[in-house]
């Protein structure tokens, strides 16, 4: 069956009751709907627990996507006990995991406005994230970090338009990854906004974002790498830069 993703829709959603569908032989557990986000586009699924009606808890270790996007499966840590078809779950995200990689996702968006130059790569973490870019220029990563910092300061909205999977195929060049799909297939595909009218930014992405940008925090660039002859990696970290790195 299906699983209706209310995180789409409501990134600060943290709880939420479900119906169990199907418990795989794995240990999968397959829910009516869900605030768990699956892992996808960088960004790893969340973690948290599925409280029992007896107040037990099921801790879960990994949430991702079965054979087709609109399946999500939420997989428990080894040796937890599992739930019986058609129980009722009340569903828990750790929510201080979440909200840091909401924070750090925003900050690779916003990263994304600082570099404009295609994507190659990127992986969302929790204390850490990478952003590859297609570029060959070399770029004073302090200067990068004062950029950043001013979009943080400036508190500009984040929020989500929706456009068909029509309407993407259609516009191409709102795309900046080169190498990562946007999340097509379910009708319809979440652009991110960053500003008034999308005045700093607007692209297709279905992770979970803060809903302005000051909510980011201090952030800086602490290394930046070279991967080949025109690719650049970028590392961003919550805090203020080391002085004495």
């Amino acid at each position: 069956m299906t699983t209706l993703a209310l995180y789409r829709d409501d990134f600060y959603l943290a709880t939420a009751e479900a119906v169990v569908t199907a418990v795989h032989e794995d240990g999968a557990i397959e829910l009516t709907q869900t605030c768990f986000y699956a892992a996808s586009g960088g960004q790893p699924g969340d973690t948290g627990f599925l409280e029992r009606e007896d107040g037990s808890r099921i801790a879960l270790g990994e949430t991702r996507h079965g054979a087709t996007k609109d399946i999500i499966l939420h997989r428990p840590v080894e040796g937890q006990p599992l739930p019986a078809t058609g129980e009722t779950l009340v569903l828990h995200v750790d929510w201080p995991r979440r909200y840091k990689l909401m924070r750090m996702h925003t900050a690779c968006h916003l990263l994304s406005v600082v570099c404009p130059y295609p994507i190659t790569g990127a992986a969302v973490g929790e204390d850490e994230s990478r952003v590859d870019f297609d570029m060959g220029e070399t770029i004073d990563k302090d200067q990068v970090t004062a950029d950043l910092m001013k979009l943080v300061s400036e508190n500009h909205p984040v929020y989500l338009q929706w456009i068909t999977d029509e309407e993407l195929a259609a516009n191409p060049g709102i795309v900046k990854s080169k190498n990562v799909r946007p999340p097509v297939g379910l009708g319809r595909v979440s652009l991110v906004s960053i500003g008034e009218n999308s005045a700093v930014d607007s692209q297709p992405c279905g992770g979970t974002h803060v809903s302005e940008t000051q909510e980011v925090g201090a952030i800086h660039i602490a290394k930046i790498e070279k991967k080949g002859k025109e690719n650049r990696r970028f590392r961003i970290r919550f805090g203020a830069p080391d002085v004495s790195a």
